[in-house]
């Protein structure tokens, strides 16, 4: 049985948030969390930057991890998204069921 997959991104432009949680939905999950609110600090191009940022966990299931990260790419307001797959070790049972029956169907939107 092919197994859930949490993607984990961020983006800075609030405004955003909504529409890029719908069109992610789009393209192999039906659920993404946005949690506002985050301040990260990392480098970049060799100097020291920071950013108040959303960050979003994708649900959606492994054999879709190449299609929704390409499709983060095209759609991405960054120049270098993060993009992190996160395998789940374990879940529960329904959640995994709903998972991977929701991205079994046609993307909606």
């Amino acid at each position: 049985m092919e197994r859930p997959l949490l993607v984990y991104t961020t983006f800075s432009m609030p405004r955003r948030r909504s529409r890029s949680g719908r069109r992610w939905c789009a393209t192999g999950s039906r659920c993404v969390n946005v949690l506002p609110g985050m301040r990260s600090v990392y480098a970049w191009k060799g100097a020291a930057a920071h950013a108040d940022e959303v960050v979003a966990f994708v649900k959606t299931r492994a054999g879709l991890s190449e299609t929704l990260a390409a499709s983060l790419k095209a759609r991405h307001p960054y120049e270098t998204p993060i993009i992190l797959h996160l395998p789940v070790a374990d879940a529960d049972p329904d959640t995994t069921a709903w998972i991977l029956a929701e991205t079994q169907a046609p993307p909606v939107g």
